[in-house]
């Protein structure tokens, strides 16, 4: 007896130990480094030997509107936080994405393709630099040997000619009217994974910049208003006193109002009366800084408190041309998607002083900032404000790599999409990429979630950087249920904002804060191959009571909904979250009792995906 008990014991072990194997996240031999090095942890918290760079640029901007010429100098402070010795600084200048034979996985107009960003002049600590080389859109600048703890001056002068072209997230909105980001020679991310950040930008992987202080002094024509990531610091400078009158009303009133009308705009006398006029901004612990300027755009502005607890409040803004009818209404999205942000989805108060949504002609993201076009109809408008406002949690706030983790970043901003915009209309039900992965789901083009983004282009990239991620944490959200998921995210949000987060972090965060191992589920949704796929095997009935089987004919975990039709054509709903597959599972059982007659029975939801809905309904006979 006891040697069989014995056995028994070793049996369960084995079995336990092969479970746990196989649910284990693959970790690449790079990544299992870091957590020797100590810069990471396997709870997910920063190691004690985590370090991040970081940089004071204080930049000086001239754009010409009319000849669409910017012309800049800046001196940077870089300091080396990190425990090597650089020899060398990379840089990014991404309006090199527009020189000549450049690398692009975008179409640019001809009309924009020139020089790209000619650097005028570079020295370090008042000395010329030994040598730099341009490649791309990276730099290099060789440097005397900076030891771990030093800081270094460079000085840098530079200009380039802005680009007329839509839908490259810069340039030219009409005439007398920009929208300038990336514009400035920055330097790289250096960091404990890849160390440079030698990724070309081609136009579709996004951005990837270290948490920075910035003053920026833009100087534009009289008449030219400038909006920027960061605080105006001289309004009495730039603005004559009734506007700056109205920006400190707007900032502390929650009713809309207007800081620049369609009659202030013709009776003009809105700028100082100068020739030009020199804007002053300053942000500090942001990982960019961008501009925007017109002489004919109108101003809507209100505030709300986003933090209770201290009362903070967060101007919002919507910057427009007033020929765009439907921007009256983005002041009011952008208001309840920064309300949503700070009291339900993340919960989490806003954590800047201003958003501010400007009438452009792409859908993008910025620091305090959105570059947004006009839209069609008020749904357009509500999902893509609440869409780029997000992403000031992902991946500002946190500093997330997008270049190489898209899904980090853009599946957040979907699934936000998806809980607030319904929030702000409810009315809409926003199924942005639902198709698409159905369409796709299994087939050769649907690769992991975790491929790299710099490996995918096309519909893959689509499909892993936002509709696929974004399921995935809709279902654990519905998992572990809104408070313990919220807590789990706050966990994740607490130890890594103003950081630079890899997946595994994240994956390692939500699983310490939510005190549960959901690494079965990660793995599964986000690592390996496979599609969604239910079915409705059996329906039996005993009396009054139903019980529907369900089986997982695909690999990947999805929650079931079952939407029963009764003889009054009333509707019953069941659901069971992924709970039901968490055991490795390929059948569950649904039970519900009615006093009717079911007559259908179908198996499926918007946000959960099937690639086979031939068997999703029953019907009785």
């Amino acid at each position: 007896m006891q040697t069989l008990r014995v056995s028994i014991v070793f049996f369960l072990l084995i079995v336990g130990l092969q479970s746990v194997a196989q649910q284990a996240l693959p970790i690449a031999s790079n990544i299992q480094k870091l957590y020797a090095s100590g810069t990471r942890t396997e709870d997910g918290r920063p190691g004690p030997k985590y370090w991040q760079n970081t940089a004071d640029y204080d930049i000086a901007a001239i754009l010409n509107p009319s000849t669409l010429l910017l012309k800049g100098a800046e001196t940077i402070t870089y300091t080396n936080n990190s425990p090597d010795t650089l020899f060398e600084i990379i840089f990014k200048l991404y309006p090199n994405i527009f020189q000549k034979g450049a690398e692009r996985e975008t179409s640019v107009p001809a009309e924009d393709i020139g020089e790209g960003m000619i650097i005028d002049g570079i020295s370090v600590a008042n000395s010329p630099v030994l040598t730099y080389s341009i490649n791309g859109t990276n730099m290099k600048v060789t440097i005397p040997p900076m030891v771990p703890k030093q800081s270094i001056v460079f000085n840098i002068k530079f200009h380039y000619s802005l680009n007329k072209g839509p839908g490259m997230r810069t340039g030219q909105v009409e005439e007398n009217s920009a929208f300038v980001a990336y514009f400035f020679p920055r330097i790289a991310v250096y960091d404990d994974i890849d160390g440079w950040n030698l990724n070309q930008y081609v136009g579709t992987q996004e951005f990837y910049n270290d948490f920075c202080n910035f003053k920026a002094s833009v100087t534009v024509p009289k008449d030219f208003v400038v909006w920027a990531t960061g605080d105006l610091k001289n309004c009495s400078e730039v603005f004559t006193e009734k506007y700056c009158t109205r920006i400190k009303q707007a900032e502390l009133s929650d009713s809309v109002m207007d800081v620049i009308s369609v009659q202030d705009l013709a009776a003009g006398n809105i700028t100082t009366d100068q020739p030009v006029n020199t804007w002053l901004f300053e942000a500090n612990n942001v990982t960019d800084f961008v501009f925007a300027t017109s002489d004919h755009y109108v101003w809507k502005s209100a505030s709300l408190v986003v933090d209770p607890t201290t009362g903070r409040r967060t101007r919002a803004d919507a910057v427009f041309n007033p020929r765009h009818e439907d921007y009256n209404e983005v002041i009011n999205y952008n208001l309840k998607t920064l309300k949503a942000m700070s009291y339900s989805f993340p919960k989490w108060p806003y954590p800047y002083s201003h958003e501010t949504v400007f009438d452009g002609l792409d859908q993008m993201e910025y620091p305090m900032m959105v570059n947004d076009n006009p839209t069609s109809t008020a749904a357009e408008a509500i999902t893509l404000t609440d869409h780029e406002i997000f992403h000031t949690m992902f991946p500002f706030y946190m500093g997330i790599n997008e270049t190489k983790y898209g899904w980090m970043d853009e599946g957040w901003a979907t699934i936000a999409e998806w809980l607030i915009s319904p929030m702000i209309d409810s009315t809409i039900v926003d199924n942005y990429g639902i198709s698409s992965y159905e369409n796709a789901a299994g087939k050769e083009i649907d690769l992991p979630v975790t491929t790299l983004s710099t490996q995918l282009s096309g519909a893959p990239f689509f499909l892993n950087s936002y509709v696929k991620p974004a399921l995935g944490y809709l279902y654990i959200k519905d998992y572990l249920g809104d408070d313990l998921f919220t807590k789990a995210l706050h966990y994740y949000i607490e130890q890594w904002h103003g950081k630079h987060p890899m997946p595994y972090d994240f994956f390692n965060c939500m699983n310490t804060g939510s005190g549960k191992n959901l690494d079965w589920f990660w793995k599964r949704w986000f690592f390996e191959d496979g599609a969604p796929d239910l079915a409705i095997s059996n329906v039996k009935k005993k009396g009054n009571k139903y019980e529907v089987t369900v089986t997982a004919k695909g690999s990947k975990p999805v929650p079931i909904d079952l939407q029963v039709t009764l003889d009054d054509n009333t509707v019953l709903k069941q659901h069971k979250s992924i709970e039901a597959w968490q055991d490795g599972k390929t059948m569950t059982t649904i039970s519900f009792k009615t006093d009717r007659d079911v007559l259908k029975i179908f198996l499926g939801s918007t946000y959960v995906v099937d690639i086979n809905k031939a068997d999703n309904t029953w019907t009785k006979q």
